[in-house]
């Protein structure tokens, strides 16, 4: 009988119910939501399939115990008796990652280290010499998670954030971040019902995104390697079933995904970052102003896109950029529900449209709104008829 365990799945703020809903399709169980977590229970195939599937998570996280400590030595003690030489040799390398919410211990650095030196001690202690440290390419993660005076170790599954997708291999100044760029199409209700558009595309990662979900492709296949392909348990026959039975329910997709950029840099980018995700049949980029475009043909289409803020890409007149943003989608795009994120509340109402809906995000440290203009054919009125 395979045994199931508790995991824990990060996300970012917002993206927990989404989190829940992917769990549950892909057949976890005891689901709970937390504050930019979600925790569940799987076994190890299980485990494998979350770090493949999951759009919106960016660590799969696998608690191995937790106890109470009042001191710093508390958790020296704790952490030096368990028993590491199951989870790792002696000639590997690990990195630990520390997360704290507490009066008692305030320096999550300071935690990490303390952890580091048990685990590195009792190697040594034992066998007489001790595992490296490497930050960048370790065998195993550990993850220390404090909460006033509860420990939890756990062991990171994914490895590097699970945003890292893979496929990108051109950057643009301000990126969306992947587990973000997906979370926002799956709040809008994108499944691949009618063609799409960027029209602000920058380095492609909304189209992309939009590419997967539309054929229902695995997130995270382009990926090199998950934290736990370096653990002594690995199961490399498991995870190619895992991922055999993930790309069968692979879906085609009829319609087509547009992106523009004024840019021509970033469109050189964002084609070289889709023909590395292997999406270019399904996605088709080129350099545009949207201000001077308008929609093609009758049938509908979706849009979704993240226009500079003024924060990190400056704009001349950013509340004149945003009521050209108004202005285009009422002249030149009936029938489109045209999706948005900014954190500029203040150009936000310049846009001159009033939001069907608003989301509130995060941007990375930024608070943001994400909001929904729908703009009919013909009149609103005419349409409602």
């Amino acid at each position: 009988m395979v045994k199931n365990f508790k995991m824990v799945a990060k996300t970012l703020f917002g993206m927990e119910e989404l989190l829940a809903q992917e769990l549950r399709q892909l057949g976890a169980s005891s689901i709970e939501l937390g504050t930019r977590n979600v925790s569940f229970e799987g076994d190890t195939g299980f485990m494998y399939k979350a770090n493949l599937c999951c759009r919106t998570a960016i660590k799969i996280l696998k608690p191995i115990t937790a106890f109470n400590i009042f001191t710093e030595e508390d958790l020296y003690k704790k952490v030096y008796e368990m028993p590491w030489e199951n989870y790792m040799d002696v000639k590997g390398s690990l990195a630990v990652n520390a997360t704290v919410f507490s009066d008692v211990f305030t320096h999550s650095q300071y935690i990490a280290l303390k952890t580091k030196d048990a685990i590195v001690d009792r190697f040594r202690d034992r066998e007489g010499v001790r595992p490296d440290v490497d930050l960048d390419h370790p065998t195993l993660r550990i993850n220390v998670h404090i909460d006033r005076n509860i420990c939890t170790i756990s062991l990171d599954s994914s490895g590097e954030s699970l945003h890292k997708r893979g496929y990108k291999v051109e950057s643009t100044l301000a990126p969306i971040n992947e587990v973000l760029a997906a979370g926002i199409l799956m709040l809008s209700g994108w499944q691949g019902q009618c063609d799409f558009l960027d029209p602000m595309c920058g380095s492609g990662t909304m189209l992309t995104e939009a590419a997967l979900i539309a054929c229902n492709i695995p997130p995270n296949l382009n990926r090199e390697e998950f934290g736990f392909e370096t653990w002594p348990d690995f199961d490399i026959d498991l995870y190619e079933k895992i991922e055999e039975a993930a790309l069968k329910k692979v879906r085609d997709f009829p319609h087509k995904i547009y992106g523009f950029d004024s840019d021509p840099v970033a469109v050189h980018k964002a084609k070289e970052n889709i023909k590395s995700a292997n999406l270019q049949e399904f996605i088709e980029v080129r350099q545009q102003d949207f201000f001077e475009s308008k929609k093609q043909g009758e049938k509908s289409l979706y849009m979704v896109f993240n226009p500079p803020y003024d924060e990190r890409i400056s704009v001349n007149d950013i509340r004149e950029f945003y009521s050209s943003i108004g202005n285009t989608l009422k002249r030149g795009y009936p029938g489109t529900q045209a999706w948005m994120i900014t954190s500029n509340m203040e150009a936000l109402k310049f846009v001159g449209l009033r939001p069907s809906r608003k989301i509130k995000l995060f941007n990375g440290k930024l608070e943001s709104k994400l909001v929904r203009y729908e703009m009919y054919e013909g009149s609103r009125k005419a349409s409602k008829q």
